[in-house]
């Protein structure tokens, strides 16, 4: 049986859940692990990003995988301990301040990811069997158009949709939000896939 949301949480809760989950999203493992492991700042080249596909760029596809679980992880950490602690209308909001947290982090003056992989994660803790639909679509595209860009896009397009479908109409409700601004983020991509410039998968640079 789904879980009910009253909507009835104080604002200081709202708040506190908003909050955690800003700061689980604002965490910047990209940047981080790149400069653990000794390859400088991670913004200063390819794209300038934070997310694991500029830290594949460095060459080190093993720090590129941890930074896309570290990415992803912390949006699943903010809505499964929001969830646990106070319910699943905390979870939601805990899930939206974290993808909000990964893409304006306040340590980086607010210039962060694109949120793709914290998008993700989010999805995991709230609905787990959508990771297949957001997975299937990304695969399928990624397969035929050979544009990582545009398999995340389409991607995020469906999960609401099979959200609604699914009868998690309130979860929806929150990918709705968080599928526009994914498609915001992107803008440039979307300029450079309807330019033809966009990179395909297997490019080099």
């Amino acid at each position: 049986m789904p879980e009910l949301i009253s909507w009835t949480l104080p604002p200081s809760i709202m708040l506190g859940a908003l909050l955690f989950g800003y700061l689980c999203g604002s965490i910047p493992f990209g940047l981080l692990l790149t400069r653990m492991a000794g390859l400088g700042d991670v913004r200063k080249i390819g794209s300038g990003n934070i997310g694991a596909t500029n830290v594949l760029r460095t060459g080190n596809k093993k720090l590129a995988a941890a930074t896309l679980l570290a990415d992803a992880l912390k949006g699943t950490v903010a809505v499964v301990a929001a969830r646990q602690f106070i319910g699943l209308e905390a979870a939601l909001i805990a899930g939206l301040g974290a993808f909000l947290g990964h893409l304006y982090p306040v340590w980086l003056k607010f210039k962060g990811g694109k949120g793709v992989a914290t998008y993700l994660g989010v999805l995991l803790g709230l609905a787990p069997l959508m990771v297949l639909v957001f997975a299937a679509v990304w695969l399928g595209m990624a397969k035929i158009f050979r544009f990582s860009s545009l398999a995340a896009l389409a991607a995020a397009l469906a999960v609401p949709v099979a959200l609604y479908l699914y009868g998690l109409p309130e979860i929806a409700s929150l990918f709705v939000v968080m599928s526009l601004i994914t498609i915001l983020k992107h803008h440039e991509n979307i300029r450079r896939l309807m330019a033809g410039t966009e990179s395909r998968i297997g490019d080099k640079g």
